[in-house]
This record gives C-alpha cells, structure tokens and sequence, in this order.
C-alpha cells in the first residue's frame, strides 16, 4: 500500500504573515488520492468498527494503519461530494491542513500550515487564525493542543508497535480481492497480529501484555481485518469479489 503525500506547500504560521488568513471547511477533496493513513494506538477502538486496521513497515519497525483503498491513488471512503464515507475520520485527516515540523533534536515543534488548500483564504470564511491584534484565536489555541495531544499519541503508538515487535506477534500478510471481470487485486507488504503468536506466548508475557492494554488493542486489530469486505463492496460496488483474508506471507 502507498501513501500519497497530501501537504503541498507547508508554512509556519506567524501573525505577520497569516494575520487575514481563514481557514474554511470545504471538502476531503484533498485525501481522495490516499489509500492508507496512519492510525494512532488510542485511535483503533473506534476505527476497527469500521476500518481495516494493518501494520506498514519492515523487520525493524512498524506503524498502525488504517486501508481506505486497494487501488494505489483511491480513497474509497469518498462518495462524489468529497465527504466521508464513515462515523469516524482518523486524526490524520483531521488535523489537516496543519502539521507539526520539528527541531533537529525532536525537542520542538512548530504549527504549519498548507498554504495550497483550497480553503485557506483572505476573505474571513471559516476560522481566522489570528485576531485583529495579531493574537492567536481560540481556533488556532484549540489546533495547537490537537496537534499536540496528536504527537504525543504518536509517541505512544511507537512504544505499542515496539512492544509487539518485542514479542513478536507480528506476521506479513496478504488479501487477494476478486473482481467481477475475474482478475485478482492482491493487498501485499503489511503485517497483522498472529493469533498463533499470542496464544503461544509465555503466561507472565501474555499478563504484561494484558496490563498494558496493548493485548486488547491487538485483538481489535486482528477482529478489524473482517472489515476488508466493505473495502472490497466500495471497490465493485454492484458485485462484490471475493476476498481471501488472512493469510500469512510465507
């Protein structure tokens, strides 16, 4: 799966220079070109109702994903309008179009914005970003604690990827769709949690696990792949193909 980059032009924000910006909702018009977007730890309770949640990295480390597509520019939880096909849009999306850049050492952080997106606009539609004294509003208060609170859910979700690679549970896997025209789409280069690899471990690893609440999220996880067929209805709609799931990459 890919991840298109979806920030264009990214700028910090200052009052100097964004003093007449707004910032107005239009549309998800700019994630439709996205078939996968990363997913926070404390985020899979809510989209594993919906989603299918994998993991996307390599031997060495790992990151949770949520599949919007199975095509490499489509974004299937789009309808025509641009709106969202789902109850919940992951932190990702929602946070656009600001972003955090930070400091060589990782220590600071700076609120940027994409400057590119169709609503950023001089004409006071939607939020203003600073005030008429050049001030922070209380939108652009509330993005910074959001941004902020995300990082600090990234950080988490690093040591959970890290703790299930410590015990390795983790397995490469594959999903074959099968299209109406009999062609087959396969879903390669991700991992999930094992169900053999949890029920294998050591009691007092399973009771570590357990404590942590990591061993819920793994199952929530695993339960999210049985999720995969509504990807497969947004993909053929009118006929949905067949999907074989589950199945470790040997």
């Amino acid at each position: 799966m890919t991840q298109v980059l979806i920030y264009e032009n990214v700028t910090p924000i200052s009052s100097e220079k964004h003093r007449d910006l707004s910032i107005e909702s239009v549309s998800f018009e700019f994630a439709s070109k996205i078939n996968a977007v990363p997913l926070t730890a404390v985020e899979i309770p809510l989209a594993s109702r919906e989603y299918t949640i994998v993991f996307s990295g390599n031997e060495e480390a790992v990151t949770p994903m949520v599949v919007l597509g199975v095509e490499g520019e489509s974004n299937l939880f789009l309808d025509q309008d641009f709106r969202w096909k789902a109850d919940y849009v992951p932190a990702f999306i929602r946070r656009y179009p600001f972003v955090f850049s930070s400091s060589e050492d990782k220590k600071q952080f700076t609120l940027c914005v994409d400057e590119q997106w169709s609503g950023c606009n001089q004409e006071g539609r939607g939020q203003r970003l600073f005030d008429a004294d050049g001030k922070k509003t209380p939108y652009t208060e509330n993005m910074l604690k959001f941004l902020s609170d995300y990082q600090k859910q990234f950080a988490n979700t690093q040591n959970f990827c890290k703790k299930l690679k410590e015990m390795d549970v983790l397995e490469p896997m594959q999903a074959n769709i099968k299209k109406p025209d009999g062609q087959t789409r396969s879903l390669r280069g991700f991992y999930s949690v094992s169900r053999q690899k949890l029920k294998a471990l050591a009691p007092e690893k399973m009771a570590d696990l357990a404590q942590s609440n990591i061993l819920e999220l793994a199952y929530l996880q695993m339960a999210s792949m049985n999720n995969l067929h509504f990807i497969v209805n947004r993909f053929v709609p009118k006929n949905p193909g067949d999907v074989d799931q589950d199945e470790p990459v040997s």
